[in-house]
């Protein structure tokens, strides 16, 4: 741990702070309409991320960058441990019991941090050439993202393995990658989707695919859409939210909290939280341009995809435009892990801004520090 100085207040970036209050305000709000108790448990989990983000953000993370691979190994090895040791719910195997505790965890949402500091290690100590990395290094960093990939989806958990895969490929194209690898990528994606769907997806998912390209909605996205579209301009007062009041609307505070936010709020109140989001994602997206350091390029990146992914697919399931898949509204629906995720990268990010001078120095680092 490092001691608090008054002068890091200049170098903190406080915008992307600032967009997230308001994220966990509303949901706080929502959720304990919906129910209470809920609400309650919700705020815990933020008082617990709070706690997490002030331990991640004074800790020496460019000293201590030697520890990245093992942090990246050590959450691959968890997942190793849920093949042969995992705990299985409704078909899926994805959780570890915790001995004499009586409890579980999820080692595929530790892996997310942990790919995302390892991309920055190892793209901060072999940064790209003028032309992009070339297939020796592509193939090298892609065996970092494609083996949590395979593993989380074999749990199964392919929305999880997903969002992995494409916030990984997605940092080595923007911090470069030879175009005649990128032109094979989507040629090879182009041609192999109609075997990927015939082998290897499971029944159910391809169930929620064919319900998504029905013509009748499932019934979650039925009771979604009539929500939304209930809301009008300015949105229903509690009493008068029926499909939520009722329990018409299913998982109304977690996957299909969007639809919540337009029966209540309105088109308008909708447009007011993706333009936060949309915010946020701009203002992580300028910070990964302004900075040279990779460590802060490939982290605010990482997390701006991060966020676009899980928004689009969460906004779009609800409205009938994407498969129903168990993917939260970024740090707005209910739930721990997922927050505590954000709050930890957004602390990794922080740290690596406000420190970076002294980080740099200290390690008899680079002229250039932006």
């Amino acid at each position: 741990m490092r001691r608090f100085d008054k002068s890091i207040l200049s170098q903190f970036d406080f915008i992307s702070m600032i967009l997230i209050i308001p994220l966990v305000l509303m949901s706080n709000w929502l959720i304990g309409e919906a129910v209470p108790v809920l609400a309650e448990k919700q705020l815990a989990y933020v008082g617990v991320a709070l706690i997490a983000f002030s331990i991640v953000f004074f800790l020496p993370i460019r000293r201590m960058s030697w520890l990245i691979p093992f942090i990246y190994w050590g959450n691959i090895l968890l997942l190793l441990a849920v093949e042969f040791f995992g705990h299985s719910r409704l078909g899926a195997q994805r959780w570890i019991d915790i001995p004499f505790i009586n409890a579980t965890i999820q080692p595929s949402e530790f892996v997310k941090p942990a790919l995302i500091l390892m991309l920055a290690y190892l793209i901060n100590k072999t940064p790209p050439p003028p032309d992009g990395y070339h297939l020796k290094d592509f193939a090298k960093l892609s065996l970092y993202i494609l083996l949590p990939f395979i593993l989380i989806a074999k749990e199964p958990d392919l929305g999880t393995a997903l969002v992995l895969l494409l916030i990984g490929y997605g940092v080595l194209f923007f911090v470069g990658i030879y175009w005649k690898i990128t032109a094979t990528i989507v040629a090879t994606i182009l041609l192999l989707s109609p075997l990927v769907y015939k082998y290897g997806l499971h029944d159910y998912q391809k169930t929620r695919i064919k319900d998504f390209l029905s013509e009748k909605p499932s019934y979650h996205v039925q009771q979604s859409i009539i929500a939304i579209g209930s809301g009008g301009w300015t949105g229903k007062d509690k009493e008068n939210a029926t499909q939520t009041q009722m329990k018409f609307l299913p998982i109304a505070t977690s996957d299909f909290i969007f639809a919540f936010v337009v029966e209540r709020t309105g088109f308008l109140g909708a447009l007011g939280l993706i333009l936060i989001y949309v915010l946020l994602i701009l203002h992580l997206l300028s910070l990964a341009l302004f900075y040279k350091d990779y460590y802060i390029k490939v982290v605010t990146v990482a997390i701006s995809f991060m966020i676009f992914i899980y928004m689009g697919v969460n906004i779009s399931m609800t409205i009938g435009y994407a498969p129903v898949v168990g993917v939260p509204l970024p740090m707005f629906s209910y739930g721990g892990s997922s927050f505590l995720n954000f709050m930890i990268l957004f602390a990794i990010m922080q740290n690596l801004i406000t420190f970076r001078y002294r980080d740099m120095y200290d390690r008899g680092g680079k002229k250039s520090f932006l």
